[in-house]
């Protein structure tokens, strides 16, 4: 599944090429009434942790989540013709976005679009993100730090690849429970910085001197200490850690 360094990415081209614009919105698959979106004005593209917001001129706000197979495929010539399957066509006046396969794209109904932004705790690439109440939540979480930063109602816009490098960074190991404000705090900072430097890249980035590499996510061996990584499941996906640099409390 993309995660927020990635959807946030997404918002920021789309909202460079097409925000301004009267849009051509259609469905070439059928299974989105593109009615209310078609001819308006875009006024912004938004990321809040792995979802889209879309405002258009006297519309309700578009929801889109791509969840793990959704994509977007770019096309430079506007006239292009799409693919049968594309749930989602934006056309501006010199490029067109087709979204394939999400698992939303969805007109929010009135109050929808607050009841979303409730549903989600701070994200870290948002300005307006509110660091002492991300730091909070995580303090407030019981459990293991591992499912607690995958908790989309904790911080929004961490996944599995991130929940495993920001971990190693901060040296917790992901079964530690109940982190302080300290510690929560230490681990915000490291995703604020790391998540910008995933988003201007196109990929998770936990070494700036390294940026195609990690650390220990899906990986063998640690790649500073080259210990065998412990792989289990955690929340429901697996997790990763080095025994030496992530020591078991």
């Amino acid at each position: 599944m993309p995660e927020g360094h990635l959807i946030h990415r997404y918002a920021r081209e789309q909202h460079a090429a097409l925000a301004g614009q009267v849009l051509t919105v259609s469905s070439p698959q059928g299974r989105f009434d593109p009615g209310p979106y078609d001819g308006r004005r875009l006024h912004a593209v938004e990321a809040y942790g792995k979802h889209l917001l879309y405002h258009l001129d006297g519309s309700p706000a578009l929801h889109v989540h791509l969840g793990m197979r959704g994509l977007f495929l770019r096309h430079d010539d506007p006239t292009a013709a799409p693919r049968a399957g594309v749930r989602l066509r934006l056309a501006g006046a010199a490029v067109a976005y087709d979204l394939i396969a999400p698992i939303r794209c969805e007109p929010l109904p009135p109050g929808g679009e607050s009841a979303l932004r409730a549903s989600l705790g701070p994200d870290p690439l948002r300005a307006d993100a509110d660091s002492a109440e991300a730091v909070r939540r995580l303090a407030a979480a019981r459990g293991a730090v591992g499912v607690a930063v995958l908790d989309q109602a904790v911080w929004a816009g961490i996944g599995n690849a991130w929940r495993a490098e920001l971990l190693f960074l901060a040296g917790l190991d992901p079964d530690t429970r109940d982190v302080g404000p300290e510690t929560a705090r230490w681990l915000w900072d490291l995703a604020v910085r790391y998540l910008a430097l995933g988003r201007d890249a196109g990929q998770v980035v936990s070494d700036p001197a390294a940026p195609d590499e990690r650390w220990v996510y899906k990986r063998q061996a640690c790649r500073r200490c080259g210990a065998p990584v412990r792989v289990w499941e955690l929340g429901g996906r697996s997790a990763y850690a080095c025994p030496v640099d992530q020591p078991r409390g």
